[in-house]
């Protein structure tokens, strides 16, 4: 199976954003934009972009005996499975009605998926087992607290490890579930620990916990007392974690940048101490491995700085490494999971132009077969390329960057446009998180729409070592913003930006990013887009959840400590609150009633503060959505309400509202009217019947 290293505990804000008639004027480069050689390029609608993939996320069990994927039953996500050896005959197993399910995993047992689901976005999630044969579901953790999969093993294929946060909202207890029944008995009641580490024997063996400095100390079980066993200082807390034992329970898998910058793959055997190098890359940490289904022996290690690469560390797996190269075409490949003899794989290739594939991969003759399309509706012709870049900074660093030209922009294909264009500047969320290659519907929106899409992966993005990540400390609000503006003037420089024209826009900490763009450098961006953006980091992390109290030292110590003097005017002074008074262009504010991480007062007092000053806003505000927006009818309308806001400030092609807010809950609690046509739709959607 393609086990992916988890990043160490982290606490993180993160988001990716996936995503009558008015007529707008259109600079001449964003008219040029919208023809090719072959003529005017379609307008690609926001259902097609934004609405529900064909299937998704396609799966073999370990037995060999079933497919599953993800598609719509009924216009929701829902999971479906087939006979391996009929892939024709694929049904659906689960039900939901609302927010849809988006992932799920085969068990052991041969009989069940596990999937996960919350209430309205308030992140809450249970942890649920369907039935193979009779699709009946079953809630295996209770409602009203988090829980997840901690753990599953082929020696106890009727069980699972699942973590909850049932008996105190701090700290997660573990948890051994019947499959077949529900029953469950907890492990270990926790008081002080951020996560546990067990082998393929449920065997309970290392345990973390976050120190006063925001790093992580390690303790080892033994028999029924924990023993400190190892240290991980704050400058390797979000490069450095456990990843796993392999079936032996003897080889303990790390990745870990102690004494190094970027984190490396290593091979612990704990019985001796012997540590042994497996991978590694000094430009970018060790972001996956592919293990050995039955041993689990680490076969192969990726790493991405700009593209994703796979390194053999077991020959044997080298040929299958090649073939699946030669299938990506110059993308990407991932291998979404193996049988428990290793014949069939299920393969994934994301290219960054056309729609994702899923093959099913025969491991003798090393060919693959065709399985589905995410998206065949997407039209290849009319995608546009990602082109990876590095982008220096006024200080020295190189950040990992990316941007998609509009359709026909780029004659010569030198990744230059003939003529400079408009460009939203897209930050991505976390901040400890990043930017990578593929296809992304907002960046091939926008490219349809006449505008560049910039994507810089700024300091404190993680991905790239522990000197970049830690390049980011104390520097929210300040460095980490140069960053960005260091991307938008390189790319006004390289000829690629019209000066004038550049939005920014982003969700979590790049709705933060967006709304310290608007304050700071108010006449930088022409425009900008909030969605779930922290406005006051007081406030922010005085209301936090729970369970992440146990490891806030993370944001004490890398954003701004609020419980000294010191730290709550750094604070301040960071906080986009602190400056609404300079705000100058215009502002688009999206928000989730229900999200957990950045609670809808964030966006509620800068809203109320721009009125109070008569400053123009539109604020947009879903009552059943999170930290994010999933349901597809409200991703749809809020980039229905984007796309004409942009249009007014950007000058680019707009596709008129028409039936979008149709199935969204959206509210608009101010400024309708500072977009075109959202009065109109709003009032069309409450005539509805």
């Amino acid at each position: 199976m393609l086990q992916r290293l988890p990043l160490p505990t982290a606490l993180a804000l993160g988001l990716a954003l996936t995503g009558s008639p008015i007529a707008h004027a259109e600079s001449a480069s964003v008219a040029a934009s919208a023809r090719t050689e072959a003529g005017p390029v379609p307008l690609l609608s926001r259902q097609l972009l934004f609405g529900n993939p064909e299937r998704m996320g396609g799966a073999i069990s370990p037995d060999g005996r079933w497919l599953g994927f993800v598609a719509p039953r009924d216009g929701v996500l829902n999971v479906w499975v087939a006979p391996a050896d009929r892939p024709e005959e694929a049904r659906p197993i689960t039900n939901d009605r609302l927010r849809g399910i988006r992932g799920f995993s085969f068990t052991y047992d041969g009989r069940h998926v596990l999937y996960s689901q919350d209430q309205g976005g308030d992140e809450n999630f249970q942890v649920f087992a369907a039935e193979l044969e009779s699709g009946s579901s079953r809630a295996l953790t209770p409602k009203g607290s988090r829980a997840g999969v901690a753990g599953v093993s082929p020696r106890h294929p009727g069980e699972i490890l699942v973590s909850v946060n049932d008996r105190d909202p701090r700290f997660f207890d573990l948890k051994r579930v019947n499959l077949a029944d529900g029953s469950a008995s907890r492990m270990i009641e926790n008081d002080r620990f951020t996560g546990f580490v067990t082998d393929d024997d449920f065997a309970l063996r290392f345990a973390q916990r976050q120190t006063e400095d925001g790093g992580n100390q390690w303790y080892r079980r033994e028999g029924e007392n924990w023993a400190p066993w190892s240290l991980v200082p704050q400058e390797d807390a979000l490069t450095t974690s456990i990843a796993g034992f392999d079936a032996s329970g003897r080889t303990l898998h790390l990745l870990d940048s102690r004494g190094r910058d970027t984190g490396a793959l290593f091979a612990l055997d704990t019985a001796t101490g012997e540590r042994r190098l497996l991978a590694e890359n000094p430009q970018a940490d060790i972001s996956g491995v592919l293990a050995h289904p039955q041993t689990g022996a680490v076969q192969a290690a990726a790493s991405n700085r700009l593209r994703t690469t796979w390194t053999a560390i077991d020959p044997a797996i080298q040929p299958d490494l090649d073939a699946l190269a030669a299938l990506a075409q110059g993308g990407e490949f991932f291998v979404n999971s193996r049988t428990r003899d290793d014949a069939r794989w299920v393969v994934t290739v994301v290219r960054s132009d056309r729609s994702t594939e899923v093959f099913l991969y025969d491991r003798a003759s090393r060919q693959a077969t065709p399985w589905f399309d995410t998206r065949p509706a997407l039209p290849d012709a009319h995608l546009q390329r990602m082109h990876a870049v590095e982008i220096p900074t006024r200080d020295g660093l190189m950040m990992p960057s990316y941007y998609t030209l509009p359709a026909g922009s780029d004659p010569d294909g030198d990744g230059i446009p003939a003529a400079p264009v408009p460009t939203v500047l897209l930050v991505h969320g976390g901040p400890w998180a990043r930017d990578s290659y593929g296809l992304n519907a907002t960046h091939q929106w926008f490219a349809n729409r006449g505008y560049a899409t910039l994507a810089v992966n700024f300091r404190g993005s993680t991905g790239f070592g522990k000197a970049f990540i830690n390049a980011g400390d104390l520097q929210w609000g300040r460095a980490m913003h140069d960053d960005l503006i260091d991307g938008v003037r390189w790319a006004v420089g390289k000829g690629i930006s019209q000066a004038d024209r550049v939005a920014i826009m982003g969700g979590s900490y790049g709705g933060y990013a967006t709304l310290v763009g608007m304050t700071k450098t108010p006449t930088e961006f022409a425009c900008g887009v909030s969605i779930v953006g922290p406005s006051n980091l007081i406030t922010l992390l005085a209301t936090i959840p729970p369970y992440w109290g146990p490891i806030r030292r993370q944001f004490t110590t890398r954003v701004g400590d609020d419980t000294t003097e010191a730290g709550r005017a750094l604070l301040k002074e960071r906080s986009p609150l602190t400056h609404v008074d300079a705000i100058v262009r215009p502002l688009l504010i999206g928000q989730g009633a229900n999200d957990p991480r950045v609670v809808q007062a964030e966006s509620d007092q800068i809203v109320q503060a721009m009125k109070a000053r008569g400053i123009p806003v539109t604020y947009v505000l879903y009552p059943d959505e999170g930290h994010g927006f999933v349901r597809p009818p409200n991703r749809i309308s809020f980039n229905a309400v984007t796309e004409g806001f942009l249009g007014q400030c950007l000058g680019g092609r707009v596709e008129p509202i028409g039936n979008d807010f149709t199935g969204s809950s959206i509210t608009v609690p101010t400024g309708a009217e500072g977009v075109p046509g959202v009065t109109a739709a709003l009032e069309a959607l409450r005539t509805l019947p």
